[in-house]
């Protein structure tokens, strides 16, 4: 099955967060919330990469599993979004993901936090397409996309573990560095 993806070449990484500003900017993210963030693994070591990280848009997606309202659907392009109209703000798919995608505005117990904001991969939420509804919501959806996303297919045996590199060079690998 094909699925939609992030591609991220973690050899032009230079961690200058950019990635995060203009997400944060593209979509009025709130304040303490970062749908992208920046890692680095194995930090100070021979091997060290850095890389831009959000939703991984999971097939079989924990945060899914774990949410007692069932917030969250998947398209048929594989993408896990949520409806922030039906959130409780329990903060179980925060714990449940693996990759720390779900974000809240503030700490507190049950309740008391805010919706749930992650990644929608630019693909807005359950509102009309691109309404003012829709944007207030979730940010700005499919007009144009900061990254450069591509379906994928890969084996069903890999799972979830997808990573920059795991499935070869990516496109225009060859391509010379950008100015």
């Amino acid at each position: 099955m094909a699925r939609a993806k992030f591609l991220v070449d973690a050899e032009r990484c230079i961690e200058c967060n950019a990635c995060v500003t203009a997400c944060k900017n593209e979509h009025e993210v709130p304040w303490g919330i970062n749908r992208r963030r920046v890692v680095t693994i194995n930090d100070g070591d021979p091997g060290e990469r850095t890389i831009s990280v959000a939703c991984m848009h999971c097939s079989d997606a924990p945060c899914m599993a774990v949410c007692p309202v069932d917030c969250f659907y998947q398209t048929e392009d594989g993408i896990v979004l949520h409806s922030k109209d039906l959130c409780i703000g329990c903060g179980y798919c925060l714990y449940a993901c693996p990759f720390g995608a779900p974000q809240y505005p503030q700490a507190g117990n049950y309740g008391s936090r805010g919706k749930m904001d992650k990644c929608t991969f630019c693909a807005g939420g359950p509102e009309e397409n691109n309404s003012a509804e829709e944007f207030a919501k979730y940010g700005r959806a499919r007009p144009r996309r900061c990254w450069r996303a591509m379906a994928i297919s890969y084996p069903q045996s890999t799972g979830n573990a997808w990573w920059p590199g795991a499935l070869g060079p990516a496109p225009g690998a060859g391509a010379p560095p950008m100015a």
